[in-house]
């Protein structure tokens, strides 16, 4: 038998019978205690930031957002890219995206192409493609290495930055 599909065989057998909340606790221990790291100091090939998981491993986007507290506008949108990105594992992503997921938690973005480009002068974001030729057409974000290193201060600390 495959060792992979062995060790998903024990895995689900081991947390059948278990509680939502205990498998929730469970499965965020074993990803922080299993999940590959680079070495200390090793970022991306492109130099920019490592797509590692950074300190902590966050089962939900809500949890990585209260472990950051965010307090301001810019460091909401920041810690929803940040978990698309690092956590998740997403090359890029869109403003419509980060925005509804602003939404979902209750703190939507007034202007986010506004926001969007707030942070992209002050280094934290970049724009990597637009879908098309027209004004509206989507546009493709990444955190920069300075994005991915102040929503990781803000986890570590467990309080905003005050990036606005």
């Amino acid at each position: 038998m495959d060792p992979e599909i062995k060790a998903m065989g024990e895995i689900s057998q081991a947390l059948t019978g278990l509680e939502a909340d205990a498998v929730r606790r469970v499965l965020k221990w074993a990803v922080e205690r299993f999940q590959p790291r680079p070495p200390a100091g090793q970022e991306g090939k492109d130099g920019g930031p490592s797509q590692g998981t950074g300190s902590r491993t966050f089962l939900t986007l809500a949890e990585a957002f209260d472990a950051a507290s965010p307090s301001l506008g810019l460091e909401k949108i920041l810690v929803v890219a940040y978990w698309f990105q690092v956590q998740q594992g997403q090359e890029d992503w869109e403003s419509f995206l980060i925005n509804k997921e602003l939404k979902n938690l209750g703190h939507p973005s007034g202007n986010i192409t506004r926001d969007l480009t707030t942070l992209i002068q002050r280094k934290h974001v970049l724009q990597v493609r637009k879908d098309g030729k027209t004004q509206q057409a989507r546009k493709h974000y990444k955190l920069t290495r300075e994005g991915v290193k102040a929503v990781e201060k803000m986890i570590s600390s467990g309080q905003g930055l005050t990036v606005d």
